[in-house]
């Protein structure tokens, strides 16, 4: 017993710096790239602020009409087309507006750099098996880390404002339509691989025509799990200053407001809720 004491207390004075080395990571990266976080940053928050001053600057009924109508067009659904109208004047009502409108800018750019980065690595990961076992811890550390933990690295590089919360949903999402596309690309039947080849077709063919129309279904689910996980980082990406409908959450959570904290989280529910079924896929939508 004596023996195991003194090995336990052995362990515990004798821990692996593993947050001396953490600091040293990131202190190496701001002194040596710290110019490229401040373009980044700088091209980041050029493209949120001007995409919300651009929505800011059409009345909130006149953009309502714009979004039923495009509802209507994409989904070809009268309901769906008045569900957003009566929904999004719900918000107007509340005073949410321009939180809306700030959490929506978010969520575009977060989608599009999810999107962008996962689906390429997923297709690669679904080609190269060893890429894919090299990766695979890498994305389960990212979905599983807290949250909270990006938030630290992200204030040190960009500092506050709405692109560190921008990176930390995309750090936390993007394992998401990498993982979606792989399992797509994985599962395209054999017979139609067989049939292209022997169509002669070129390895770029057979991607664009065959493997990646078949597996347009599980990425565009990987695109809807996109949308709604970024909009699940509004309230975190609000404690760096992101702004958006987790800022009066936030504020609600601090000075105890019951009232404010519902109808804030009511109006992300409303934006959710419209968000997946607009881009819901159409066999899931009925």
């Amino acid at each position: 017993m004596k023996v195991l004491i003194l090995a336990e207390h052995w362990i515990i004075h004798h821990s692996i710096p593993v947050d001396v080395w953490s600091v040293a990571l990131i202190n190496f990266i701001k002194n040596n790239f710290q110019g490229f976080f401040d373009v980044l940053s700088g091209v980041l928050g050029f493209l949120l602020g001007t995409t919300t001053d651009v929505l800011k600057a059409v009345p909130a009924l006149v953009l309502i009409v714009i979004f039923s109508v495009l509802t209507y067009l994409f989904k070809k659904s009268w309901s769906l087309a008045l569900l957003v109208f009566v929904a999004l004047l719900f918000v107007l009502n509340q005073g949410y507006w321009e939180p809306t409108l700030e959490t929506i800018s978010l969520i575009i750019y977060a989608t599009i750099a999810c999107m962008a980065i996962g689906v390429p690595i997923g297709i690669a990961a679904a080609h190269r098996p060893t890429l894919y076992r090299v990766i695979r811890p890498v994305l389960d550390l990212m979905q599983t880390l807290p949250t909270f933990v990006y938030l630290i690295p992200t204030l040190v590089l960009f500092g506050l404002g709405n692109v560190p919360g921008l990176i930390s949903t995309v750090v936390f999402v993007v394992p998401t339509p990498v993982r979606l596309t792989y399992v797509g690309i994985s599962n395209v039947p054999r017979q139609l691989i067989e049939a292209g080849l022997a169509f002669g077709a070129s390895p770029r063919e057979l991607l664009w025509k065959v493997e990646i129309p078949a597996a347009m279904p599980t990425i565009l689910a990987g695109l809807t799990q996109v949308i709604m996980l970024s909009l699940s980082m509004v309230v975190i990406a609000a404690l760096v200053g992101a702004g958006g409908l987790g800022e009066p959450v936030v504020e609600a959570m601090e000075t105890v407001q019951i009232g404010s904290g519902f109808t804030s989280g009511l109006a992300i529910v409303v934006v959710a809720v419209l968000l997946d079924r607009v881009f819901r896929p159409a066999k899931e939508s009925s």
